[in-house]
């Protein structure tokens, strides 16, 4: 049985280019491109691309796009679009909630007895609105987020992208 939103944009793609919102779609992008300062080195990921929009309107500005949605009628689209005007963006059908987010890697150390260890490590990152989501349906009431600086935590540091712990207060 498919999910409600699969039956939804199964053959949606030209009714969801004349939906309001999309005539946001050059501001948007000019939002974005001054979030990243203009920097077109950057890769953009654009997950639940629908037909594009965004995708496209940043190749036409020149950056390197993936685009990926899981309705294949959607990704049809953008490809078709992209063909029209000769830009090149990666269409692809895929699920985006079902990103692993893991960092693989090996970490090589030695014991206190001297004995040499090779770990194949596999880690997961979460962001703020996961672990509130998280520690609610665990039981917890309310949760604070702040930034976690060494060996001085306090509810005075605001967590940033930079950060690479978060100092989180939960209650019960």
């Amino acid at each position: 049985m498919k999910q409600w939103y699969e039956e939804l944009f199964e053959d949606y793609s030209d009714k969801y280019d004349k939906e309001t919102f999309t005539a946001g779609t050059p501001g948007e992008v000019d939002f974005f491109e001054k979030e990243i300062a203009f920097n077109r080195s950057y890769r953009i990921l654009d997950i639940g691309c629908g037909t594009g929009r965004h995708s496209l309107e940043l190749a036409r500005r020149g950056y390197s796009v993936t685009g990926i949605d899981l309705s294949e009628s959607m990704i049809n689209k953008a490809k078709d679009i992209a063909l029209k005007e000769n830009l090149k963006v990666d269409f692809l059908v895929k699920d985006g909630r079902n990103f692993s987010f893991r960092e693989h890697s090996v970490y090589e150390t030695e014991d206190d007895k001297g004995n040499k260890k090779v770990l194949k490590c596999n880690e997961r990152y979460y962001i703020p609105s996961e672990i509130t989501w998280l520690l609610k349906t665990a039981g917890f009431k309310t949760s604070e987020i702040f930034g976690a600086k060494l060996g001085a935590f306090s509810r005075n540091y605001t967590l940033t992208a930079e950060d690479f712990e978060m100092l989180v207060i939960a209650t019960r």
